[in-house]
């Protein structure tokens, strides 16, 4: 174990140094000791930093330039969501619920035992710049909007409950994918999902013309009072799972395999064709499932009416996928949570950190595609002259 430790921590270190001296070549157009006509300025030496991470403090070599232009974010953007996570866990020391496991952990990340002033000081400070991304104002249109929830546990009066983490992604026409509200909830409920979409309809949601999550039915019901807009499209991943409980534990692993390639097909026409097919081959065998599939394989063939290039992205709640197995790695560590404000703490500190690599990356999806897709749409429906 203690090997996979330094392993772990020397191979964070090499990482982390690769950022800081790919930031400084690009800050100079040059590599180091390289000759071009494109070269900024020189390097002036480095100074020593330390950076506190989930395997333990590691040293860095910041480098330096002559005419100081030089900055990184490295520290401030890598430590959010660390900072989150070792304030969850210095409070359920000092609150007394933690176990000697703990309290060395934090020891080892931070260098010092933890006062109950230090962890309210730190976690004021992280609050407000947290709770500054919840409320920003939502400034331009977000035609696609996903939704889906996972459960943490928290102690609330001395008692261990499961509270709902709600999250909103959009995309903007600028075909990037965006972290719009990350919210802590009792339970999934109308209620609760309809005060979360509210809340982002008074933030500025607009513009919405698809939303997809699964089907659980407060949110479903929230979806169609606040956004009746927009088209639903039942997430077609939690639509196969839910199938299963419409089949025989024996049940023929080929009948599910093909409902799967209906979600493969170039358009509606096809998808409806294949669906045919399918329920003529098995109806015989699985009449329960087969009925279930006729009343509710609608819902998930939304995702047809756009370009085929989008089909893959939104035809499921996938797109979260990347973003829950964050929170799940990270909030793993912690296991439960010492209160609700530090869970919501950590998941937004997560959730700042994915909005930023999303907005930065490359495009997402190629709006123009959709552009062109709806102008043909309108073609088709005008009558001709």
């Amino acid at each position: 174990m203690a090997e996979d430790s330094d392993f772990m921590k020397a191979l964070v270190q090499s990482v982390v140094q690769q950022v800081l001296d790919a930031e400084m070549e690009e800050t100079l157009c040059a590599a180091r000791s390289e000759r071009t006509p494109m070269r900024t300025g020189y390097r002036s030496g480095s100074y020593v930093r330390g950076l506190v991470t989930r395997v333990g403090r590691i040293e860095l070599r910041v480098p330096q330039d002559r005419q100081g232009r030089f900055r990184t974010e490295v520290f401030e953007r890598y430590q959010r969501s660390e900072k989150a996570l070792v304030g969850a866990l210095a409070e359920m020391y000092v609150q007394g619920v933690s176990t000697r496991k703990v309290k060395a952990i934090t020891e080892e990340l931070c260098g010092h035992e933890f006062s109950a002033s230090t962890i309210s000081r730190i976690n004021q400070t992280m609050d407000e710049e947290l709770e500054k991304f919840a409320t920003r104002p939502l400034e331009e249109d977000y035609p696609f909007l996903i939704l889906d929830a996972r459960y943490e546990k928290v102690r609330e009066d001395g008692v261990i409950r499961s509270r709902a983490v709600q999250v909103a992604i959009g995309v903007n026409w600028d075909g990037r994918r965006c972290i719009l509200a990350v919210e802590l909830a009792n339970r999934e409920s109308a209620s609760s999902w309809r005060e979360f979409l509210v809340k982002l309809r008074q933030r500025g949601l607009r513009g919405v013309e698809l939303v997809v999550s699964d089907d659980h039915a407060g949110l479903k019901r929230a979806i169609a009072e606040v956004v009746p807009e927009a088209a639903w499209q039942r997430c077609y991943v939690h639509f196969l799972r839910n199938a299963l409980d419409h089949l025989p534990r024996k049940a023929d692993d080929d009948c599910l395999t093909e409902l799967r390639w209906i979600y493969d097909r170039r358009n509606l026409a096809e998808a409806r064709q294949d669906l045919a097919a399918w329920l003529k081959k098995w109806e015989s065998r699985y009449a329960r499932l087969c009925q279930w599939v006729e009343e509710q394989i609608e819902e998930t063939l939304t995702f047809y009416r756009l370009p085929q290039a989008h089909h893959k992205h939104l035809k499921s709640t996938n797109m979260l996928e990347r973003l829950n197995e964050e929170l799940k790695r990270r909030t793993l560590v912690v296991r439960i949570f010492p209160n609700a404000a530090s869970c919501l703490r950590l998941v937004r500190a997560l959730a700042v950190e994915i909005h930023e690599d999303w907005v930065e990356a490359t495009r997402y999806l190629n709006m123009e595609e959709l552009k062109e897709h709806k102008k043909q749409l309108l073609r088709d429906i005008q009558p001709a002259a």
